[in-house]
């Protein structure tokens, strides 16, 4: 008999994933399952698939797992926690408003602004910028124009007045040689001037390309302004899909990212 899958398709800022709650539901194939249920054209349509589970640990509440369309697992994303800290306590899974979500690049920390009991908006305790990491950038294979900022998974931030070259360039930096586990690459136009606080970003996400938005994405380049010179500690994110307002804060190295989440529907798929 073949297996019918529950899941719920949800976007933070245009960046959409499908979300599959696996206390009730079993998927053996996680990888084909992203493949197969991403295609925009023969399947439900996404940048990937995320798995919310019950947490394997007594210092997390829930746990996510990510699979891009391309079937590869990434470490975290921060537009899927913001729309798992909506669908936890939406669909009546949690009463928190701050939950501990268990992620491949450790426990984040989700709050949940709440109107009439709905979740408005969801800021996210991303934890600190890492800004060397030789297991995902070598620096010595020559890659120079840009930033490299690891927020669990690794980014390269380029600033230039031309963000449209993300689908130029994008995908072939993703493969440079400098980066031993792939990269997510950034297109960022900073503001007028350092007490600006608005940056024009585009993003090609590994293994997913062009996407409307990336949480760790934002967050990178928030970094990358600062250390530049380009920006504040505090910056507005515009991206294709909406904006984020990400701040870095002095007071504990940490990066903070405030954003919406948003349901799209509900339905049944089959198996792959």
């Amino acid at each position: 008999m073949t297996q019918k899958i529950r899941f719920t398709k949800m976007h933070g800022c245009g960046n959409d994933y499908i979300y599959v709650n696996m206390m009730e539901e079993k998927i053996a194939d996680p990888q084909a399952a992203a493949i197969a249920w991403s295609d925009r054209h023969k399947g439900i349509g996404s940048d990937g698939l995320v798995l919310i589970g019950a947490s394997t640990i007594p210092e997390a509440d829930f746990s996510m797992h990510i699979y891009n369309a391309d079937g590869s697992e990434a470490m975290m994303c921060g537009n899927a926690s913001r729309c798992i800290g909506k669908y936890l306590f939406e669909r009546g899974l949690t009463k928190k408003t701050e939950i501990r979500l268990l992620t491949m690049s450790g426990i984040k920390t989700l709050l949940l602004h709440i109107i009439n009991n709905i979740v408005d908006s969801v800021t996210v305790d991303m934890g600190e910028p890492v800004l060397d990491n030789e297991a995902q950038f070598l620096s010595n294979r020559g890659l120079n124009q840009g930033t490299f900022v690891s927020m669990g998974n690794p980014h390269y931030v380029i600033f230039t007045d031309n963000v449209d070259m993300v689908g130029e360039t994008g995908r072939l930096l993703e493969h440079h040689l400098a980066f031993p586990q792939r990269c997510n690459i950034e297109f960022a136009t900073p503001p007028s001037s350092p007490q600006g606080d608005t940056i024009r970003t585009r993003v090609w996400e590994r293994g997913s390309g062009i996407t409307q938005a990336c949480g760790t994405g934002a967050c990178a380049t928030a970094v990358a302004a600062v250390l530049t010179g380009r920006a504040g500690r505090k910056s507005n994110i515009v991206m294709d899909g909406g904006t984020l307002t990400i701040e870095w804060r002095e007071s504990d190295n940490h990066v903070y990212m405030t954003g919406p989440a948003e349901f799209v529907f509900d339905g049944e798929i089959l198996a792959p």
